[in-house]
């Protein structure tokens, strides 16, 4: 009997375990390569950028020892109406299942409250889709040491119009130039577009194509642009510059 008891002792736990197995998310899934980005910002306590940007620093070196196999951009805003010196931080290129499995999110967090929330505010974070019919290059942006950022804020019901209307120049697009849609974390519709660029003056360059199409801009009633400086040491893993 106590043999068979511990027959069945041993065939409950590899059922257990292999439940456990078929539900926890896959070696791999983190690593899922997909059209989703999430797009975030932070804005540093008046006087306290050196201690925010050292605390993030250190929370980077967080990821790096919890083996995070995200990638993660830091840019600052170089030039903007209102977010001057704000950081913008970006993971790009994930899939809905890889979304679903951060690495640790709960110390993520408690590593964050330590070393992050003390020295700055959360000022926004969405969640957005790359649009390919729309954009040169692909979902993750090339690290360019600048990178100019759209946002476009749209009436409502405008987004069909806006995205066709767009989509008419992709096929003229000379440079790597991004589009995403918001899903979540703002007023919607709201796009926005990465133009990673080598300097300021290849931004300049550029001007002419920053301007949108004339019956995609009267969609847009508000349209902001941003110019951002790349941090690597304020960002994790970035790929090789293409």
């Amino acid at each position: 009997m106590k043999s068979q008891e511990a027959v069945v002792a041993v065939v409950v736990l590899f059922v257990i375990a292999s439940a456990a197995i078929a539900q926890a998310p896959g070696p791999g899934t983190a690593r899922e390569r997909g059209p989703y980005a999430r797009i975030a910002f932070l804005r540093p306590h008046d006087g306290d950028s050196a201690d925010f940007e050292a605390g993030y620093i250190r929370h980077l070196e967080w990821h790096r020892q919890a083996g995070d196999p995200w990638t993660w951009y830091g840019w600052s805003i170089w030039a903007s109406s209102d977010r001057q010196r704000w950081l913008v931080y970006a993971t790009f290129g994930h899939s809905a299942a890889a979304l679903d499995a951060p690495v640790q999110p709960a110390e993520d967090e408690r590593d964050s409250l330590l070393n992050v929330i003390p020295h700055c505010e959360f000022t926004g974070s969405g969640l957005y889709e790359f649009l390919p019919a729309l954009s040169k290059g692909s979902t993750e942006p090339t690290p360019a040491p600048r990178a100019e950022l759209t946002t476009v804020e749209l009436a409502p019901g405008a987004s069909k119009a806006f995205e066709a209307a767009i989509a008419k120049g992709q096929a003229n697009l000379a440079e790597e130039t991004l589009w995403y849609r918001m899903i979540a974390g703002g007023s919607v519709p709201r796009y926005v577009r990465l133009r990673p660029r080598a300097g300021v003056a290849a931004v300049l360059d550029g001007a002419g194509e920053s301007t949108l199409p004339e019956d995609a801009a009267r969609l847009a009633p508000r349209v902001t642009i941003e110019i951002l400086n790349l941090r690597p040491t304020m960002s994790y893993q970035l790929p090789a510059s293409r």
